[in-house]
C-alpha cells in the first residue's frame, strides 16, 4: 500500500517549519503509520489522522530559525549578495553589457511610448466640468452619401437649444475651418508697426465658448475676453512675439492691410495644450458678427460647430433625442417652406448626435471637423508594441540570466553543500536580478531621456519627463522592484533548484526543460519582429505611392507667393509683370489650391430647375483666375478655359469629371448647373487630388476671378533660385512694407502627410529595435542551449563530425522556429495593415514579396546572431570540455 501516498500539501507544510535534523527521522515515522492505518482503515480517515499528527508537531521545537529574526545577519548577507553581484558585473563585462544593454533598451522605449499615449489620454480630460460638456455632431446614415460633420449647423442653431432645452446650462460656437473669412491664415501686425507678418491657427468663437472651455489665461478674464465686437484673444506665445514685456490688452490690430477694420486685444490665453484647441493661436469674437445681411437668424447655410455645458445630473443620451425637435420644428420646417422635395430624405436619415469634449480628440477620425486630432487606435496599437518590447526586454533578461547557469552550477552545489539553504541561494539570485534591473532601469532613464527630443520631432509632440510629479519617481521605484523580481524570479528557482551531487559530479543537464516555453518565446520575439518589419515596407510603399502617383495637377517646379490679398486691386498688375520675367513659365491668382491649408468652399449642386426636387451633389466651388489650368497643368478634357474678354464668362464655370458624373451630364459643355446661382459650364477638366487621398475626389466647379491669396507661379527648370530672386523684387516694388513669403507647392503637398511619414518612421525605429532586443533573446537562447550541449558536441567532434554538421545541428531547430514565426505573422501582418490601409480612398495592394522579403530579413538575421555561438562550439577543442570526463 505503500504507493498510495498521504496528502501531498501536509508534506510541504511540515517541511516548511519542521527544522532539518528531525524532519527525516519525523516524516518516515508518520509516512510508516499512514501505511499500517491504510491497512485498516479508508484513506478519508487515515488522511485526516495523517495531517492531525503534522500539527501536533506544529510547535517551538521544532520550527526552523528563521534568517530573519537576525537583522543584523540579513543586512550582512545582503551586502554579501550585492558584492557577489558586482564581482559577477567586472567577471563578465561583455555578458553583462548585453544582458543590461537589452533591458535598458526596452525600459527606455516602454517610458518614451508611455509618455506618448498618456500624454494622447490626457488631451481635455482637465477641465472641471468636463463630463458636462459636450459638442454637436450632425450626421447622415444615407447609404449613398453618408458623413457626420462637426462644423455643419445654422447659425442660430445654439442659441435656440439653449433658450428651448432647461437641461442646458451654456453653449457657444466655434468657426475653425480655413478660408471662412478670417479664420485659418491672416497678414497681421500691430496697428503703430508697418510691417505684416504671416500667422495662422485663427478661429472665430462666442464669448461663452471661451468659458467653458476653461481657456487659461495670463492677461485679462475669461469673461471679457470676447465681449465686445472686434475683439480678439491670442496666445502668451503671440504676445511676446509682437508686444514682449508687455500687457498688451487693449492694444489695435491690424487684419490683412485693413486699416478700416481694426481689431482689439481683450485677452492674453495660455499657450493652448492637452486640448483638441492646441492648434489655435488666435480667436476672434463672434460677439455681433454678421457675415451677411441676416445670416445669424437664417437656417439655410450650415457653418458652425455649437457645444453645449449641461447641468450637473443632466442625461446627455436623453438630451439628444430631444434634438429632434429642433430639427423638425427648425430646420425641415425652413426647407418645407422653401419647397424642397429632398426635406424627406433628410428627415429619414439626418441625426444629430452629442459627443463628450473628452472624445474628440482620439473618436473623432471619422468626423470631418477641420481639428488635428488623434487616432484611438494608432494610441492602442502603440501601447501593445511597448508592452511587447518591454516584454521582449524581461525575456531575453531572464534567458540571458539562465543561459551561462551551468558556469554556475558548481558554485550553487558547493553553496548547499556547505549549509546553504535554498532559500537563502533564491534571494542571492534575485539580489542579482533586482541589482541589474536597477542598472538597466537608470540607463533605460537616461536613454529615454536623451532620445525625448528626437522622439518628439518624429511624434509631433512636446514631451517632457515629468520629474516634479509625485508619482514619477515612485513609478520608477515600483517598475525596478516588479520587473526585477518578475525578472529574477525564474533564474532564482531555477539555479537554486539544483541537486549538489549531481553538479559535482558534472551530471547538470537541465537544458531540455521548458524547451517548450523557450521555443515559445523565440516564435513570439520573431512574430512580433516580421509583423513590424512588415508594417514598416508597406507604410513605405503607401507613403511613396502618395507622393508618387499621378494626382491630375503639376506640383513641381510651383512657387506659391502668398499674401497676395494685400496688393488689393494691383494684383492683376503684379501677376502681369511677374509673367514677364523670363524664368517664369505660368502665373495664376488664386486662394484656392489643391494642398491643405488653402480656402474651401463646400456647396451642393444641382441640374438647372431640379434644386429643389433632387438631392444635392456635395462638391466644392474655387474662384481661380484665367491661367489656373496652365499653371497647374490639369488636363482639360472638354471645352476651353476661362477668357477675362467674354462678359459671359462671369457666369461660366469649369468643373471636374466627378461633378459631371454624379450630376448624370452626357453633354456637359453648354449645360446650366444651379449653385445658390445659375452657372454655365464652359469646360470640364480630368479629376485631380485636392484632399488628401483618404478621402474620395470629390465634385468641383472653378468659377472665373482674377483675385486671391496666392500667386502659383511655374518656373523654368533649373531656374529657380533665379526665378525666386527676380520675384522677389517684383514684390518688393509692389509692397515694401511686407517681406515675401512663399513655399513650393511639391513641398507643401508632401507635409499634408506628416502623419503618415511619422507613422511609417515610427514603424521603422520599432521595427529595427523590436529586430535587436529579440537578437539579443535569440543569442541567449542559442548561448544556453549550446552551453548544455557542449559535452555533446564534443563527442561527436572526438567521432569524427564535421564542422558542417555541428553547426547544421545547433542552427536548423531555430530557424525551424523562425519558420513558424514566419507562418504565424503573415495573417496578423495582413489583418492590421490592410485595417490601417482601408483609410486611404487611393492605397496599394497588399503583395506576397513583400512578406517574402520580410521573412528573409528575418531569415538572415536570425542565422547570423546564432551563427556567432554555434561556430565557437564547433570550432572548440573537444579536449576542453572532456577532461574531467
Amino acid at each position: 500500500m505503500r504507493h498510495i501516498q498521504p496528502p501531498r500539501w501536509a508534506i510541504k507544510f511540515l517541511r516548511w517549519f519542521c527544522r532539518e535534523d528531525l524532519l527525516e527521522g519525523i516524516l518516515g515515522d508518520l509516512e510508516e503509520l499512514y501505511a499500517r492505518r491504510r491497512e485498516k482503515m479508508s484513506k478519508r480517515r487515515a488522511d485526516f489522522l495523517f495531517a492531525w499528527n503534522v500539527l501536533l508537531f506544529f510547535q517551538p521545537f521544532a520550527f526552523k530559525k528563521r534568517l530573519s529574526l537576525f537583522p543584523s545577519i540579513r543586512l550582512f548577507m545582503f551586502q554579501h549578495y550585492f558584492k557577489i553581484s558586482f564581482r559577477n558585473f567586472r567577471k563578465q563585462k561583455a555578458f553583462s553589457a548585453i544582458k543590461i544593454g537589452g533591458f535598458s533598451i526596452g525600459i527606455a522605449l516602454f517610458l518614451l511610448i508611455g509618455l506618448f499615449v498618456r500624454d494622447e489620454l490626457l488631451i481635455d480630460r482637465h477641465y472641471e466640468k468636463g463630463p458636462q460638456l459636450y459638442r454637436l455632431l450632425n450626421q447622415t446614415n444615407n447609404p449613398q452619401d453618408p458623413w457626420t460633420r462637426a462644423s455643419c449647423f445654422p447659425a442660430p442653431m445654439a442659441q435656440v437649444v439653449e433658450e428651448r432645452f432647461p437641461e442646458v446650462e451654456e453653449t457657444g460656437r466655434l468657426i475653425s475651418f480655413d478660408g471662412w473669412y478670417k479664420a485659418g491664415s491672416n497678414l497681421f501686425r500691430p496697428a503703430d508697426q508697418p510691417l505684416n507678418q504671416f500667422e495662422e491657427r485663427f478661429a472665430y468663437a462666442d464669448p461663452e465658448f471661451i468659458q467653458m472651455m476653461e481657456i487659461p489665461m495670463v492677461y485679462g478674464t475669461r469673461e471679457e475676453a470676447l465681449s465686445k465686437p472686434f475683439s480678439i484673444l491670442i496666445s502668451r506665445r503671440k504676445a511676446n512675439k509682437y508686444f514682449p514685456g508687455e500687457n498688451p490688452v487693449g492694444k489695435t490690430v491690424i487684419f490683412n492691410d485693413e486699416e478700416d477694420k481694426p481689431y482689439v486685444i481683450g485677452g492674453v490665453m495660455e499657450n493652448l495644450k492637452q486640448t483638441h484647441l492646441s492648434g489655435f493661436d488666435f480667436f476672434i469674437t463672434l460677439k455681433e458678427v454678421e457675415f451677411w445681411r441676416g445670416e445669424q437668424s437664417d437656417w439655410c447655410c450650415w457653418n458652425y460647430s455649437p457645444y453645449v455645458q449641461l447641468k450637473a445630473g443632466a442625461d446627455h443620451k436623453a438630451f439628444e433625442e430631444k434634438l429632434a425637435e429642433i430639427r423638425e420644428d427648425y430646420i425641415f420646417n425652413y426647407f418645407r417652406e422653401e419647397g424642397d422635395a429632398r426635406v424627406d430624405t433628410m428627415e429619414k436619415y439626418m441625426y444629430t448626435q452629442v459627443q463628450p469634449v473628452g472624445d474628440i480628440h482620439l473618436k473623432s477620425k471619422d468626423v470631418s471637423d477641420f481639428l488635428v486630432v488623434g487616432d484611438e487606435k494608432i494610441v492602442w496599437l502603440f501601447s501593445a508594441i511597448g508592452i511587447f518590447i518591454l516584454l521582449l526586454a524581461c525575456i531575453n533578461f531572464i534567458n540571458l540570466s539562465t543561459a551561462k547557469s551551468a558556469n554556475r552550477a558548481r558554485e550553487v552545489g558547493l553553496r548547499k553543500v556547505i549549509g546553504s539553504h535554498r532559500q537563502s541561494i533564491i534571494s542571492q539570485f534575485m539580489v542579482e536580478s533586482l541589482f541589474y534591473c536597477s542598472i538597466s532601469v537608470i540607463l533605460g532613464l537616461l536613454m529615454a531621456s536623451a532620445a525625448l527630443p528626437l522622439f518628439n520631432s518624429i511624434a509631433g509632440k512636446e514631451l517632457a519627463m515629468p520629474w516634479s510629479t509625485w508619482w514619477f519617481i515612485p513609478s520608477l521605484l515600483g517598475l525596478t522592484l516588479v520587473i526585477g523580481l518578475l525578472s529574477g524570479l525564474y533564474p532564482s528557482f531555477y539555479l537554486s533548484s539544483f541537486k549538489p551531487i549531481s553538479v559535482l559530479r558534472g551530471r547538470l543537464a537541465m537544458g531540455s526543460k521548458n524547451s517548450a516555453l523557450r521555443s515559445g518565446l523565440v516564435v513570439f520575439q520573431f512574430t512580433t519582429s516580421i509583423v513590424l518589419i512588415v508594417s514598416a515596407v508597406i507604410v513605405y510603399q503607401q507613403m511613396d505611392f502618395i507622393l508618387n502617383k499621378d494626382i491630375g495637377f503639376e506640383k513641381d517646379r510651383v512657387i506659391m507667393v502668398q499674401g497676395t490679398n494685400t496688393l488689393r486691386d494691383k494684383i492683376p498688375v503684379f501677376k502681369e509683370e511677374v509673367l514677364k520675367l523670363p524664368e517664369v513659365q505660368h502665373a495664376a491668382v488664386s486662394s484656392f489650391l489643391p494642398i491643405s491649408g488653402t480656402r474651401r468652399n463646400g456647396n451642393s449642386f444641382w441640374l438647372d430647375g431640379r434644386d429643389k426636387i433632387d438631392e444635392g451633389v456635395g462638391g466644392q466651388t474655387w474662384w481661380v483666375d484665367d491661367d489656373y489650368i496652365e499653371a497647374l497643368g490639369l488636363r482639360l478634357l472638354e471645352g476651353r478655359s476661362f477668357d477675362l474678354n467674354r462678359v459671359s464668362d462671369s457666369n461660366a464655370v469649369i468643373v471636374n469629371k466627378m461633378l459631371v458624373d454624379k450630376l448624370g451630364l452626357e453633354n456637359p459643355i453648354g449645360a446650366k448647373i444651379f449653385n445658390w446661382r445659375d452657372w454655365t459650364i464652359v469646360g470640364v477638366v480630368d479629376n485631380f487630388h485636392f484632399e488628401l487621398m483618404k478621402e474620395q475626389i470629390r465634385p468641383l466647379a472653378m468659377a472665373s476671378s482674377a483675385y486671391g491669396d496666392i500667386l502659383s507661379v511655374k518656373v523654368e527648370t533649373g531656374k529657380t533660385e533665379a526665378a525666386l530672386a527676380a520675384i522677389g523684387k517684383v514684390w518688393k516694388e509692389f509692397k515694401p512694407n511686407q517681406p515675401i513669403r512663399y513655399t513650393f507647392m511639391d513641398e507643401s503637398y508632401a507635409r499634408m502627410y506628416d502623419e503618415v511619414q511619422r507613422t511609417g518612421t515610427v514603424f521603422n525605429l520599432f521595427a529595427i529595435l523590436a529586430i535587436f532586443v529579440a537578437c539579443l533573446g535569440l543569442f541567449a537562447l542559442s548561448a544556453f542551449m549550446i552551453e548544455q550541449r557542449s559535452k555533446e558536441i564534443s563527442i561527436r567532434k572526438v567521432l569524427g563530425a564535421s564542422l558542417r554538421s555541428i553547426f547544421n545541428l545547433l542552427t536548423v531547430n531555430f530557424l525551424r522556429l523562425v519558420l513558424v514565426a514566419f507562418v504565424l505573422a503573415i495573417p496578423i501582418a495582413w489583418y492590421i495593415m490592410n485595417d490601417w490601409l482601408n483609410g486611404f480612398e487611393y492605397r496599394i495592394e497588399i503583395s506576397w514579396p513583400i512578406f517574402v522579403l520580410a521573412g528573409l530579413a528575418a531569415f538572415l538575421i536570425a542565422l547570423g546572431t546564432i551563427s556567432v555561438e554555434a561556430g565557437k562550439a564547433a570550432t572548440a577543442n573537444p579536449a576542453s570540455r572532456l577532461r574531467s570526463e
